[in-house]
């Protein structure tokens, strides 16, 4: 046996805590009835804004049947219990996240509904608008405008587009310190 194993290494440094990790309980359906009606209250209001579709609604909350949507939404509107698919949640989490975002981003609805429906030109929306992809009925589509939304909030930068091909760079002179 090694000797210097059994040495005492006098102060240890401390390491600090990682991040909590989320556990599988908050996939049970205790948790996820919980959360159903007032997730789905919200994404009902969220979609009357956006001015949605009931096709594109399904499309977002991955195409359940057009019964079990008016279901699910006349007991949320009771704040009666919905046990929602986990699936179904999550993309009602993306939603409700870009319309934080958008809020944050834009001060006036008309703003935030004209960013959702004109194309773009960034290359992750390829031309389209942002709104084509979160009701394209893929989680993918939801969490690519809810990334670069999450980005763009943040202070990353997007990759350069037509709205930049006319800036001109800062010179010292136009830098004020008050």
């Amino acid at each position: 046996m090694d000797k210097r194993l059994n040495k005492p290494l006098g102060r240890r440094r401390e390491i600090a805590a990682g991040p909590q990790l989320l556990t599988a309980d908050r996939f049970d359906a205790k948790s996820r009835e919980r959360l159903g009606a007032p997730a789905l209250r919200t994404f009902a209001a969220i979609a009357e804004r956006w001015g949605l579709t009931e096709a594109q609604r399904l499309s977002i909350l991955g195409l359940p049947g057009r019964s079990t949507y008016h279901l699910w939404l006349s007991k949320a509107r009771e704040k009666k219990s919905v046990l929602l698919p986990v699936d179904t949640l999550l993309r009602l989490s993306a939603v409700l996240g870009i319309h934080k975002d958008l809020n944050i981003l834009f001060r006036r609805p008309e703003e935030q509904g004209a960013w959702l429906n004109n194309p773009h030109d960034a290359p992750v929306f390829g031309g389209q608008p942002p709104l084509a992809l979160v009701t394209n009925g893929t989680q993918d589509g939801l969490m690519l405008v809810r990334r670069y939304l999450d980005a763009w909030r943040g202070g990353s930068f997007a990759a350069p587009n037509s709205v930049d091909k006319n800036f001109a760079p800062y010179k010292d002179e136009d830098v004020v310190i008050v």
